[in-house]
């Protein structure tokens, strides 16, 4: 598949999603850059903005199989991952494998159960395999979490622990609808035959393979590796913060805009792919000294400054 062919095919997927999600277009292209970019996704905002009908949608428009977990403060390990289970008549343990077995995971508010169960999905997040039972299993491919959650503010949630968060390539938020979408939500409720409009595959697994195979033909310039590199090490120099990007985070920058190329039909990464993905990928690692959290500093606002201080680099393609 060469660039055209899968800019085409993700414009297919972008409008079939868009066609029965109301939200903005950027949102939906974000999260399609990392699932070429083979990445996972968190999706945070308060309840009812459609985050778990995007996932869901997305998957079906993929045509890849899809669970969902809800996760609650009294979900296990277990529950994920699977388990052994004894075999009465056969007289032995028989392997029960959990819904993280499947291409695409919804993860529905993660931040509902406790860090323990939370950091189940690190291993298979990372690695996109399973330890159980002093065996090691393999996931289905592709495989990608989309994880919802809860701002931290809202009751009876936990915080993701930082190694969790940043096992995702991708943070970002649903937002409300504008006017014209609250209308729109309006109207499908009044008719019960248009309130779940239909949804329909318009590619199937092997294409979603031959898209993640894409980014890996998609030129970077040197100036453009430096470029990210130096926004990167900024982070860190900023007295702001007291972990900055982390070599992990670099690369996945550097995976999201080769993506992001790809969505745009690019063969190659502009400064426009850099910015239209940096926020997304960056903002989330960010952790700040105690002094900035209590001044309220925005993570996002130091990865403006780590983009505003670092000269953009002239393309002469």
């Amino acid at each position: 598949m060469n660039v055209t062919d899968a800019a085409d095919a993700c414009e297919d997927v972008l409008a079939e999603i868009g066609g029965a999600v109301i939200g903005e277009r950027e949102l939906f292209e974000t999260i399609l850059t990392a699932v070429v970019g083979q990445g996972h996704v968190l999706l945070e905002d308060v309840p009812g903005t459609g985050k778990t009908l995007t996932a869901r949608t997305l998957a079906t428009a993929l045509d890849l199989e899809f669970t969902r977990i809800q996760f609650t403060p009294d979900l296990l390990p277990a529950d994920i991952t699977g388990t052994h289970v004894y075999d009465e008549h056969a007289g032995e343990f028989s392997f029960e494998a959990g819904p993280i077995f499947a291409n695409v995971v919804l993860a529905d508010e993660i931040n509902r159960a406790p860090p323990k169960t939370q950091a189940a999905l690190l291993e298979a997040m990372g690695e996109r395999q399973v330890s159980i039972g002093g065996e090691t299993r393999e996931l289905p491919k592709p495989f990608f979490v989309i994880a919802t959650q809860n701002p931290v503010e809202q009751e009876g949630t936990f915080p993701l622990p930082e190694a969790q968060v940043d096992r995702f390539m991708v943070k970002t938020e649903m937002g409300y609808p504008d006017r014209a979408g609250d209308l729109e939500l309006l109207n499908r409720r009044a008719s019960r035959e248009s309130r779940t409009p239909t949804v329909g595959s318009v590619v199937d697994r092997e294409t979603v393979l031959d898209l993640q195979a894409v980014p890996e033909t998609i030129g970077v310039d040197p100036a453009i590796r430096e470029y990210l590199v130096d926004v990167c090490r900024a982070t860190r120099e900023d007295e702001r913060v007291d972990v900055g990007i982390s070599p992990r985070g670099l690369q996945r920058l550097f995976e999201a805009c080769r993506a992001r190329a790809v969505v745009s039909g690019r063969e190659y990464v502009a400064p426009e792919d850099v910015h239209a993905v940096v926020h997304a990928v960056l903002d989330h690692r960010i952790v700040l000294t105690t002094e900035a959290d209590v001044r309220g500093v925005d993570p996002r606002a130091v990865v403006e400054s780590a983009v505003n201080s670092v000269p953009v680099p002239s393309m002469d393609q």
